[in-house]
């Protein structure tokens, strides 16, 4: 019995070939059903981005900053990348260093929230709300422009005021769809049926398999590679990753909805892409100074044409000529370099071919199309039309931009890019009506009327050959403060602070000056003190300013500081040119204007009023001999060769010599590498 249930049993079993069969069958039912699940998810993320919109945008919102009091830390400098370097970013440490060891303080910087500082050190580029015009700014005491040099120049200010056909043009040329209504929270950063044909176009490459070569950026990863990669390239596919995540990242820091995004990618590629570098303008940026640099076209009338609805019989030419200005720069930027110098009947003959697939696709009309292939790219002359952007010769600017330029090392065409704003003390209206004034000073009738004619003063003929500066100080509480600085050279060249002037009588002015506040520095530092302390005051014998000053107090009765004054100017020198002086040029005599004066004996007075040198030369002396005597410790050394200070003093003095000319050699080639050294040391 037991026999025949087991046969029943086993033959009632089912065949284990037909089970795993079967079992295979079903697995691969679920491959495929997955697969199609997976390929529709996919289908449906690249022409949606409904996912990557909800994730990227809520990790976009931490990636935050604050500007904070003091200096910052938390925040990671760019390091490499075109629009960095020309901004400045990449050079902040330096330049922060650099101030801070010239007396300045950082006020406030911006705190990385800890979101944006992994971002940014993982090396993906720091979303902020970039800047299509940049350049140096300053400002005077009134915080009134005086100087702006905005990079690019010409430009768009808003999306709305770009014309329709640049738009489609643009987006005809680099990017289809990227202004798709079709869905609100698409991903500008790839266009995925583009990107696959890259790959494979890539794969291709690396496989030695003859393919077409396809590019898979997005304007949105162009400007991420034109601003922030190494040289404004793409020279490896994680540099690709980077500029895809970093754009990604951009388009949706403000949401999962892009096409606010969209539009400023559009507006701002237009006001940025770079188109080389002419001949005197140096870097060009951006569509608008594209036009006015290579084609001498106007940006806003090209503007005005392009916008134009319906193209008119008499403006047809004209608004093909702009139609191909446009399109051939948009072409250009793929090669700016060639297609803007060497490569120029390819920008041509590549421009033609977009014409006709413009009007192809029904973009442009025929007519449009005819006329613009009608019209030639005149391209500018720059040795008979150059493109230098003049700079305001006005006096005090000029020495704001060097000092600038010194203070941060910065030539001034890489300056003037900086995103910057400075300050200065001028007050620059006063700082025009003086300069205006001395402008007038060289016309002979305004002359005659302020006394500057007559004899040994000007003629009528030489009003012109006459160079005036002024500057004006403010007293401040602490220092003073420029508010005037100028003059009527029409030259860069600054006589007040790069000139050396053998001022001559001029000079005498000063010597008067010091002589009467060492007088009056004297006055109070012994009006107080009784006849029998002045006696007893141990005075050297060769400081004769000091003899006198203690003689006059003596003899004064009530001791005035301004009748003290009137009586040091009272006081008679020499005006005897046969003694000799020795000075920082070694032995030295002089000679009096006149030489009738040589014999006299004036008071400071009349040598003030006549000009009469040698009495000046004198008091000199004195003044230096003042100086001298006024340190015990330093008299002694001068008196005595043998003093063991006077190694010590000497050494002292070589040392801060030393460190005074080696911290120019210093920052003269501090963070240069070794071919601007060179160049910097072959220059001198």
């Amino acid at each position: 019995m037991s026999l025949i249930q087991e046969k029943i049993h086993t033959t009632n079993q089912p065949k284990p070939n037909k089970q795993k069969s079967r079992c295979r069958r079903i697995s691969w039912v679920v491959l495929i059903l997955l697969a199609i699940v997976t390929i529709f998810f996919f289908a449906d993320e690249m022409s949606t981005s409904r996912l990557q919109s909800q994730t990227i945008s809520r990790y976009a919102s931490t990636l935050t900053y604050s500007v904070e009091p003091g200096i910052s830390t938390a925040i990671h400098y760019p390091e490499t990348g075109p629009f960095d370097k020309r901004l400045g970013y990449n050079s902040l440490p330096t330049i922060l260093n650099r101030l801070q060891h010239s007396s300045f303080s950082v006020e406030q910087q911006a705190q990385f929230s800890p979101a944006l500082l992994d971002y940014s050190k993982r090396g993906f580029f720091t979303p902020y709300p970039e800047k299509s015009q940049a350049g140096l700014v300053i400002n005077d005491c009134r915080a009134e422009p005086i100087y702006r040099n905005s990079f690019s120049q010409r430009s768009y200010s808003d999306f709305t005021d770009i014309p329709s056909l640049v738009v489609q043009t643009l987006l005809f040329v680099e990017n289809k769809g990227l202004l798709s209504n079709q869905h609100a929270k698409i991903n500008p950063a790839v266009d995925w049926p583009r990107f696959i044909k890259a790959a494979l176009s890539q794969a291709g490459k690396a496989l030695e398999v003859q393919v077409d070569s396809v590019g898979g950026s997005t304007l949105a990863t162009q400007l991420e590679k034109y601003r922030h990669s190494p040289n404004g390239l793409t020279l490896s596919a994680k540099e690709k990753l980077r500029q895809m995540i970093s754009a990604s990242v951009r388009a949706y820091q403000y949401g999962p909805q892009t096409l606010t995004a969209r539009q400023d990618i559009v507006l701002t590629y237009l006001n940025s892409v770079p188109l080389s570098g002419a001949p005197g303008y140096g870097e060009v940026n951006g569509i608008g100074d594209g036009l006015w640099v290579w084609y001498g076209a106007n940006f806003n009338n090209v503007s005005r044409l392009l916008a134009q609805d319906d193209e008119q019989d008499e403006n047809l030419d004209e608004q093909g000529l702009a139609l191909r200005q446009v399109l051939s720069l948009m072409i250009a930027q793929r090669r700016p370099s060639f297609y803007l110098t060497r490569g120029r009947m390819q920008l041509s003959t590549l421009t033609d071919s977009y014409l006709r697939l413009l009007a192809q696709d029904g973009l442009i009309n025929p007519q449009l199309r005819d006329a613009a292939l009608a019209q030639q790219l005149t391209f500018r002359d720059f040795k008979e039309d150059s493109a230098v952007i003049t700079v305001d010769h006005n006096k005090g600017l000029q020495v704001a931009r060097n000092r600038l330029s010194h203070l941060l090392d910065y030539s001034m065409y890489d300056l003037d890019r900086l995103d910057l704003s400075a300050s200065a003390t001028l007050q620059y209206d006063l700082q025009q009506q003086v300069t205006q004034y001395l402008y007038r000073l060289a016309e002979p009738d305004f002359a005659k009327d302020i006394g500057l004619l007559g004899e040994r003063l000007l003629t009528p003929e030489n009003t012109q050959n006459v160079n005036y500066s002024f500057t004006l100080f403010e007293r401040g509480q602490h220092h003073a403060k420029v508010r005037i600085q100028t003059d009527n050279t029409g030259q860069p060249f600054d006589i007040n602070e790069s000139s050396k002037l053998e001022l001559g009588s001029t000079a005498k002015l000063r010597v008067i000056t010091t002589y009467l506040e060492i007088i009056a520095e004297l006055y109070h530092r012994y009006v107080n003190h009784s006849n029998e302390e002045l006696r007893q005051l141990d005075l050297d014998r060769q400081d004769l300013l000091s003899l006198w000053a203690v003689d006059y107090l003596l003899h004064s009765p009530d001791r005035n500081l301004t009748d003290m004054l009137q009586s040091a100017l009272e006081r008679r020198y020499s005006a005897n040119t046969s003694e000799r002086f020795f000075t920082g040029g070694g032995m030295h005599s002089f000679r009096n204007f006149r030489k009738e004066d040589n014999d006299r004996n004036p008071t400071l007075n009349e040598a003030l009023r006549e000009s009469i040198n040698l009495p000046f030369v004198r008091l000199m002396r004195d003044i230096v001999r003042y100086s001298i005597y006024l340190n015990e410790n330093r008299t002694q050394l001068l008196i005595n060769d043998q003093d063991p200070r006077r190694q010590e003093y000497l050494s002292r003095f070589a040392d801060r010599e030393g460190q005074v000319f080696l911290l120019r050699f210093w920052r003269k080639y501090q963070d240069k590498d070794e071919q601007a050294r060179l160049e910097i040391f072959i220059d001198g």
